[in-house]
């Protein structure tokens, strides 16, 4: 009786069809997804282009997105590694076969290059890695090689059990007899190998029950060598010839077929038989590939490991803390967190930037708890939201083991070399390494400047070529020949399109039309952009710029301001992408023209300048707490003039990270009045996000100021009323805290109230704080003590949190957008300051005019008011009542999209003390070590 005939076309149909099912199943866990096949050719070779056509049009068939990467045969070995690397590292490759023989004019090293596959992209199972696993029995985690993985296929489907069987394989190569014979042993079979040094080759295939054969030569295995009813897989392609065919050959295996057949229970025909399964299980193992990729990068599937604190009492420097604690890499955080290696640009081994890519891919992803940190009227005793902050986000992830996120501002470089020193938290709660944190991280803030400047100079030298120009001559030169033909830039159709001039061919605009492109014509009294430092500077507060001789005379006065009050900077943070970047800077408002347009950076033609400036700055940036919990630091706006918080972006993306069960910590600028207001009245609008939390730092020291305690003076004791226990001034001072969680409470979110503990605090002064606090209508108010034991210290807090984010939550805004600028402004004022009304002083009234007519009257109000008091007068402490609002002028960031009222004067570029903190700061030329931050 004649063998069954094992079809290798019959199998690897059904496999293709059940990997076909597998890739929707795929699409249905994530729209986005596919599999992603590489293969990577050298040279030119007709059997290679014959094969790479059949796997590429299988992956079609399949729903694999494949790629063929042709390299010319003058290849070189370094040139193959670097696509090789290239591929490894893009995450929506999952399988990379290198197509051989490499067909190159230069030497390559075979071993080398299918060694550089990344193991877990090496579908075809050929790196050492791979067959190391393979020979150890690690069938799970690594790649069998096709050929061998086809075989087994078709022994599984004769029904014949390998458990038991004696097996011989014939051939010891590394693509089919070495991984052949691993296979065979570790699915329990005896296995022996013959090769061409086997002596009595007939005996020991005779023993077989289940054969295969990879050995080169032509029908070798006769059928009287074959044990009766064995299984005989038949991997052998050879040309023997044959005049009957149109050719002149035929294709054989290494098995005698027709007297095989008649021995053998089953059997596989050449062709037909092993190789269509070759391709059909390369194809599994890609979407083997693409099945483990998803299931290890589900979004909130976390596998972070946490730092343990050594703590020490008492508490040491802040500096001498974050040196104490020894960073992971933040590579090896990346992964923790769920982010892909080709979606973070390291910058040294402690901090790296995220690309905007992760957000299309998590986009259907549900987003986790989202919690503002804020405070109550600040004091120069100070609160620490930012310790805070860091502290609860150490608690729910280190001691919680809850998916968790911080998104924090980056800090001002100036205010770190003049009085405020650092601020990236303190004591056991801190961002490291504070130097990085406290110094130039990755470039952002000088972006700004540069971008910034730019603007600076590009409306003073336009306004000075004006001067100095006929229209015709600016317009030659704003359109200059070039090769004989004269032609608009892309930014400067936009600027046609702007007035009206549907033109795109230079020569025929008319002479009013040349004017009306070529002069802006600013009011030099109406520009409103700045130039900007990094640094305190407050001889810069007023300058006169223009005074060279060059310059003509045309000098006008203009000021600095510090980096972090830029629009740009604010642009930043509220942004949303690129393209959203792109536009909100070419909207940017600069000056008034005499006949009172708008001019904005799109009509300076420097927008898409600002973009490639910015295109960086734009990806957030990842570090870790003293914990290893992740930290996103990006954009750092003033939170006067500006609205005082971190980026969307970087919300957005840890939202998709942390998982539904996850929390994202953030910290708004100042006291509720100010940074909170703005973060939902502004961030929250612009961002679609809605917060389930509202933490408020209160400290009982800062409390007591509020209740009429005395000034404190830097550098002199504190008063004993800070020192010793007052219940009547605490609980007098506790006005202002019930006034700002009413503030909370007037966007419909719960408030916990975060007691942060100082080793003077009495028992009774604490409980007094809690119960006045819950008494005020707060979720839950608690104790902490993070600065002094990290993370947990704020478990308490951390637990509040959880179960408020659970509680229900209405959230609202303040106001309708739609409302007149002065009614918003009043809005806030009167529910947020408790003022009783808002005076519009000549120059306020005037651009409230102006910008109505400008169409800028639908924009959110980002209120320049004093942080130090819930009024206009800094040194009106509690709760002021019976005050009118001055509103002196009001300036518009149609960019970043707010108006900002100016509620008084305030210093938009900071000075030096008369003692600076540079005075400590210097670097230890032997360790380069930064010394003297804190």
């Amino acid at each position: 009786m004649s063998a069954q005939i094992i079809s290798g076309k019959e199998v690897s149909a059904q496999v293709r069809e059940r990997l076909k099912k597998d890739v929707e199943k795929m699409k249905l866990q994530d729209l986005n997804f596919r599999p992603g096949l590489v293969v990577l050719q050298v040279g030119d070779r007709d059997d290679s282009n014959l094969y790479i056509s059949m796997k590429l049009k299988a992956a079609a068939e399949i729903g694999i997105n494949s790629t063929h990467m042709r390299l010319p045969k003058t290849a070189t070995e370094e040139e193959v590694l670097h696509s090789i690397t290239e591929v490894n590292e893009n995450s929506s490759i999952h399988g990379l076969i290198v197509q051989l023989p490499l067909d190159s004019v230069n030497k390559i090293d075979t071993e080398k290059v299918t060694n550089a596959v990344a193991p877990e992209k090496d579908v075809d199972g050929l790196t050492s890695i791979n067959a190391g696993k393979l020979s150890r029995g690690d069938l799970g985690d690594c790649f069998i090689p096709c050929t061998p993985n086809g075989c087994m296929e078709l022994i599984r489907q004769t029904g014949v059990s390998v458990a038991g069987k004696k097996a011989v394989v014939l051939g010891r190569s590394k693509i089919v007899g070495a991984p052949m014979h691993d296979l065979l042993l570790w699915n329990h079979a005896t296995v022996t190998t013959c090769h061409s040094k086997t002596t009595d080759l007939a005996g020991e295939v005779g023993k077989a029950d289940i054969l295969v054969v990879g050995i080169g030569r032509a029908e070798m295995v006769k059928g009287e060598w074959i044990k009766k009813g064995a299984v005989v897989i038949d991997c052998g392609i050879n040309h023997v010839p044959d005049d009957t065919k149109p050719s002149g050959k035929r294709v054989v295996g290494d098995v005698h077929y027709a007297s095989a057949k008649e021995q053998a229970g089953f059997i596989t025909p050449v062709p037909g038989g092993v190789g269509p399964m070759t391709v059909a299980m390369l194809m599994a193992n890609t979407v083997l590939s693409a099945k483990r990729f998803l299931d290890s990068h589900q979004p909130g599937k976390w596998n972070i490991s946490h730092t343990k604190l050594n703590l020490q009492k008492p508490v040491p420097s802040d500096i001498v803390i974050s040196r104490s604690c020894v960073p992971k890499p933040i590579d090896h955080l990346a992964r923790e967190v769920g982010l892909l290696c080709d979606e973070v640009e390291l910058y040294g081994k402690t901090k790296a930037k995220v690309q905007l890519s992760i957000i299309k891919r998590l986009q259907a992803q549900p987003d986790g708890k989202y919690v503002v940190v804020t405070g109550i009227t600040p004091t120069p005793l100070g609160e620490g939201k930012s310790t805070t902050t860091i502290g609860l986000v150490q608690a729910l992830g280190a001691h919680m083991k809850l998916n968790v996120f911080a998104c924090v501002r980056q800090p001002s470089q100036g205010p770190t070399f003049g009085i405020k020193g650092g601020a990236a938290g303190g004591g056991y709660s801190q961002v490291i390494p504070m130097e990085e944190f406290n110094l130039h991280l990755t470039g952002d803030i000088h972006a700004i400047t540069a971008a910034n400047n730019l603007v600076a100079a590009a409306i003073d030298a336009r306004m000075f070529h004006e001067y100095t120009q006929s229209d015709k001559a600016l317009y030659n030169r704003l359109v200059p020949l070039n090769g004989g033909q004269r032609k608009f830039s892309p930014i400067q159709i936009n600027r046609l399109k702007k007035l009206g001039i549907e033109k795109t061919d230079p020569s025929t605009l008319t002479e009013e039309e040349i004017t009306l492109f070529a002069r802006l014509d600013i009011e030099p009294s109406s520009v409103t952009w700045h130039r900007v430092l990094d640094t305190n500077d407050r001889f810069l507060r007023k300058v006169t710029i223009g005074q060279s001789p060059t310059e003509k005379g045309y000098t006008r006065e203009a000021q600095f301001d510090i980096t972090v009050a830029s629009e740009i900077m604010a642009v930043l943070a509220l942004t949303s992408s690129l393209e959203d970047m792109r536009q909100r800077l070419a909207k940017m408002v600069v000056a008034t023209s005499r006949s009172g347009q708008p001019i904005t950076t799109e009509d300076l033609g420097v927008s898409g300048a600002l973009a490639v400036l910015m295109k960086d700055a734009i990806k957030p940036n990842l570090m870790q707490t003293l914990e290893g919990t992740p930290v996103f630091v990006h954009a750092g706006p003033f939170a006067n003039i500006a609205h005082g918080n971190s980026s969307i972006l970087a919300d957005k993306i840890a939202l998709k990270l942390v998982g539904p069960e996850g929390f994202v910590v953030t910290e708004a600028g100042f006291g509720a009045d100010i940074g909170m207001e703005k973060f939902f009245n502004i961030k929250c609008r612009y961002s679609g996000l809605r917060p389930h939390v509202v933490v408020l730092v209160a400290t009982v020291r800062a409390l007591k100021m509020h209740g009429g305690g005395p000034t404190v003076t830097a550098g002199m004791p504190l008063p004993k009323e800070y020192i010793e226990e007052n219940l009547e001034l605490l609980e007098k001072g506790c006005s202002n805290m019930r006034k700002q969680i009413e503030n909370a409470q007037h966007f419909g979110v719960p408030v916990v109230v975060a007691v942060n503990g100082f080793k003077t605090d009495t028992e009774a002064e604490l409980d007094l704080v809690c119960t006045m606090a819950k008494a005020a209508g707060a979720f839950d108010a608690v104790r902490c003590s993070h600065w002094a034991e990290g993370g947990a210290g704020a478990v308490a807090l951390g637990q509040a949190v959880q179960r408020a984010s659970e509680a229900p939550s209405n959230f609202k805004f303040l106001y309708d957008l739609e409302l007149p600028i002065a009614d918003k402004i009043r809005i806030i004022a009167q529910k947020i300051y408790g003022a009783d009304d808002i005076e519009l002083l000549p120059e306020a009234q005037h651009k409230v005019e102006l910008y109505t007519k400008q169409g800028f009257s639908n924009l959110p109000m980002c209120m320049a008011k004093t942080h130090l008091s819930l009024s206009h007068e800094a040194d009106k402490k509690g709760v002021p009542t019976g005050f009118i609002l001055p509103i002196r002028d009001i300036r518009a960031s149609v960019g970043a999209g707010f108006l900002f009222p100016l509620v008084g004067t305030m210093p938009t570029i900071p000075g030096l003390p008369t003692r600076p903190c540079f005075y400590d700061i210097d670097l230890d030329p032997e360790t380069e070590q930064v010394n003297g931050l804190f």
